[in-house]
Parts: C-alpha cells; structure tokens; sequence
C-alpha cells in the first residue's frame, strides 16, 4: 500500500488534499481518516459498499473479471490440485506449505479434533429441536470457559493455540449439534482419517454399524469447505474483526461470526437454493418460475444464480459442479424429485439468453445445495457446515488484525435524523 498522489476535496470553499492509496490489486482507495480532523465532516457509506476498512494480504476477488485469490492463488486451482487443510495453512501463515510443513501441521490439527468431555454437557442443556446454529453459536462461545490458557490475545503462542483449536474443533462441534438435533449419540474423531472424512464419519456413523465414508463424497465435502473458506471483508468476516477490535477472546469473536453467518442474506443462500427448489416441486413447473424471474414486474429471483460480488461468473462454481456431478453419478437422483429439478433448472436457466445476457449463471451455493442435500443433510445443516469451512478464514484475518500496529476498536459514525435537543416535560404535563 503506497500512496500515489492526492484527490482535493472542496467544501464551501475550502479544498483538503486526501491522500490515494495504491493496491497490488484492485481500485484505489482515497484515505480520508484525518478528514473529520480537518473538515469536520464525515462519510456516509451504508453497508460499506465503498469503504475500505482494513488493509489485508489475505484474499483478493475481482468481480468483474470473477476472479477469488487467497495468498495470491486462484482458487480454481487451490479447490482442484489442493485440499482443504493445505488451503488453511496459505490462508494462516501466507505461503502454500511444503511437505513436512503440512504433514506436522495436519498432525497438530488432527490431535485436537477432541472437544473437552464437560461440554458434552453443554449441548444437551438445549431443546432437542433446537437450530444447530443456535447451538454452535453457544458452545463456539462457550469454548473461552473450557480452554483458559488460549483466550490471551496479546500472547503469541496463546493465539497460535486458539487458532489450530478452532480449526480442529468446528467439525466436532458442527457434527455433535447435528447428532443431538436427531436424537442419535455423539461420535467421537477418529485420527486415521482425513479432515472431510472424519466430519462425514462423526455425522453419519452410528455405534450399531460400520461405515465406511466414500473417497468421492469425502472429496466433494473437502472442496466445498475449500471454495467457502475466505471470501475476503465479508458481514461475518467484518463481525470477526470488529469484535476482535474490542480485544474479545477468540472463542467469543469466532461466535460473533458464525451469529452473523447465520443470516439468510449470507450463509443462508445455499438453504434458500434448496427451499426454491421444493417450491418449484416437479421439473414441469421449471418454465414456470423461470418466466417469473424473467418478470420484471415480478420481484420473485431464483435462489443460486448470480452473484452480488461476481458480476461475471462465480469462480468456485465451475470446481463445485464437478463435485456436483460426480455425487450425483455416485448417488443417482432417481428417488429424489428435489434433485431432478435441480438438474433440470440447470439445464434450463443455462441455455436460456436472458440468464445469459444478465450473466446470471449458477453460483456455488446452488451446487454446494445440491452437493449437501444427495449427502442427506437437513438444510438446518448447511450453514453449520459453511461455518466449518469459514473459521479459517476468520482466525486468519483475526490473527492479521492483532498484527496490526494501526489497530484501533471500531466505532462507526452516523448520520443522525433524530431530534434535536429538547426539555424534559414531567409525565402528568405529556
């Protein structure tokens, strides 16, 4: 980051030189944190569409050209010659890892997928019918109560500790708020497997019999927590940061987190997917809803097409319909209308030239939807598992902010509209 040149802005008058800071990728940001100092003034940019909160070197994405790096790989190639816990440790420590590198690192998470035995405890404190994001949200939180020597943040080793127990413990966590939510009993981690086959094997493994998790679903499970697991200063993201700008612990910052994935506006897409789907039912009203999404006096959209930041193509939905098509080779949607309307939809939306001319192609949570729903996962399951993938990101960009030195507690300015000052009338005179 370098600062280029300046851009004058005139304010009854008076002119205040801003300085312009050039990225390695991406537009360049006018820098107006002395601005209310000098004009007093401020920016109004609701949802933060223009504004650049912090300087990173995590993950860069290009929307219009539909291009996701993080450390600078694309993750077209990160999602297809790579797996996930490879992926984790560029997004952690900046560089891909060489083989000793990650054969120690996949041993230090792999010795820590074990939950502390008292919070099994903790889950069953909550209703049966409980969502598993109500329940990941409070034992994720709950961790700072378990794991006391990791909760110092200005500790280098303590934060190193956190970060390689979150990564190692959220499968655990996701798949236990999963076996209580349909009464099964808990499964604990088994060492000998890899880290997508041993959360297959915690969610869908039963003491009464043996199971043997397939190396194509273990893939497409590797690779959808691959393709979610940064997408540079997302809601949750951003929420990880703020809270962390306070000095939170980690635990309670990575809750802050997944509270905001929960949202449908976020993590929630993939599950909106497959709820379109069971609106649309049978693959003979297809014509039907995508009539309805050509409309524009209709406000209905199909869920999993487009995208807010791609404006061109999502670059992770091309690897997930590999995946996608490979479960469904695999599994068969013969006995399963909700996935024959999927392909269908597909098929249609695809070869159609108004979704062509929008660019509105297939997005990652359509096929990700489609990938968890042939595995037979609820959706109540699918942002648990987009918080899975997530966590890496959100340790790496907490850890950067920590390393920060221009770190300062977030606190946003408003544009107030309320009343002005006024006297206190006593209540018998209101």
């Amino acid at each position: 980051m370098a600062e280029s040149r300046t851009a004058t802005l005139t304010i009854d008058g008076t002119s205040y030189e801003l300085p312009i800071l050039t990225p390695t990728a991406g537009p360049e940001v006018i820098d107006v944190r002395k601005l209310y100092g000098q004009a007093g003034v401020f920016t109004y940019d609701p949802g933060f569409t223009s504004t650049a909160a912090c300087d990173s070197t995590i993950t860069f994405i290009d929307g219009d050209k539909g291009e996701l790096l993080h450390r600078g790989y694309p993750i077209e190639q990160l999602a297809s010659e790579s797996h996930y816990l490879e992926v984790c440790y560029a997004l952690l420590y900046g560089d891909l890892p060489s083989a000793e590198q990650l054969e120690e690192f996949e041993a230090l998470v792999t010795n820590h997928t074990m939950i502390h035995e008292q919070m099994h405890n903790f889950f069953r404190g909550f209703r049966r019918d409980a969502h598993p994001m109500a329940t990941m949200v409070g034992v994720v939180g709950a961790m700072s109560a378990f794991y006391h020597d990791s909760t110092d943040i200005n500790d280098e080793n303590q934060r190193e500790v956190a970060s390689i127990r979150l990564i190692a413990k959220m499968p655990t966590i996701a798949a236990m708020a999963y076996k209580y939510s349909i009464g099964q009993p808990f499964v604990y981690p088994r060492n000998d497997l890899d880290y997508a086959s041993n959360f297959l094997h915690m969610c869908f493994s039963v003491p009464a019999a043996e199971y043997e998790v397939n190396p194509i679903l273990a893939r497409a499970m590797d690779r959808i927590f691959t393709l979610h697991a940064d997408h540079e200063q997302n809601a949750s993201t951003s929420t990880v940061r703020l809270a962390s700008s306070s000095g939170a612990n980690p635990f309670a910052c990575i809750a802050a987190g997944i509270a905001c994935l929960w949202g449908p506006a976020h993590g929630g897409a993939n599950q909106a997917t497959l709820e379109m789907l069971k609106e649309i039912g049978t693959v003979d009203r297809i014509p039907e809803f995508i009539a309805r999404a050509k409309d524009k006096n209709d406000n209905y959209r199909l869920m999993g097409f487009g995208h807010r930041v791609y404006k061109n193509f999502d670059p992770r939905a091309t690897v997930m319909k590999e995946s996608a098509d490979e479960v469904l080779e695999l599994l068969g949607v013969e006995d399963n209308p909700l996935l024959q309307v999927a392909m269908e939809l597909e098929k249609q939306a695809v070869a159609d030239s108004y979704f062509q001319e929008k660019k509105l192609f297939p997005n990652v949570d359509f096929y990700s939807g489609i990938i968890l729903e042939a595995m037979g996962f609820p959706t109540s399951m699918f942002t648990p598992i987009f918080a899975v993938a997530r966590t890496v990101g959100w340790i790496s960009q907490w850890k950067e902010q920590l390393a920060d030195p221009q770190l300062k507690i977030g606190r946003p300015r408003q544009l107030y509209m309320g009343e002005t000052q006024r006297d206190y009338t006593d209540i018998e005179n209101r």
